[in-house]
């Protein structure tokens, strides 16, 4: 793929912390419990990358990216049959990951996966990991303007109350942290 980016490349890493920082610059997202990826996308070709660099678009052939160029970081997670949104279930994505294509097929079909997006490393010919992540975000978004599940663009919020909401809200039921 002749994109600015290419497979393995390392994703920022989310540090632990005890509590919200409370200095002012802050955006906040939800840490999904789920298989972390990157969508490396040329035109109407995808190619996904573990965190660890291994292929995994095989073992997730629902989920299709909107054309384009660019690589998209984020996290591949698999809804519960709750109904709600926000939860999702790790152990339903370790299945996936196995030999046999039938398998796969099936699993896909009953339980599909969705690819939640939350940054954007690069564009077009442009390598975004230098520019500020205020900016990343709104090309994030605009990248992903006609996106259809199961790809979506992961929530966001500049809102401390909203963050801590979020933890307290959704914590064990597939999010890991703000």
């Amino acid at each position: 793929m002749p994109l600015p980016l290419e497979p393995p490349l390392q994703p920022q890493l989310a540090k632990s912390r005890s509590k919200l920082p409370t200095e002012d610059g802050w955006a906040f997202e939800p840490k999904w419990d789920g298989f972390r990826a990157i969508a490396f996308v040329d035109g109407d070709t995808a190619y996904l990358q573990s965190r660890n660099g291994k292929p995994l678009s095989r073992y997730f052939p629902e989920v299709v990216f909107p054309e384009g160029r660019y690589v998209i970081d984020g996290e591949l997670v698999i809804h519960g049959t709750s109904g709600d949104p926000l939860n999702v279930e790790f152990d339903l994505l370790g299945q996936r990951i196995h030999p046999a294509e039938s398998r796969i097929t099936r699993l896909a079909a009953e339980t599909p996966a969705s690819f939640v997006a939350f940054d954007l490393v690069a564009l077009g010919d442009n390598d975004l990991r230098a520019v500020p992540a205020t900016d990343r975000r709104r090309l994030l978004v605009g990248a992903l303007r006609n996106a259809v599940a199961p790809v979506h663009v992961c929530p966001s919020t500049t809102d401390r109350a909203t963050a801590a909401d979020w933890f307290d809200r959704f914590e064990g039921a597939g999010f890991d942290g703000v």
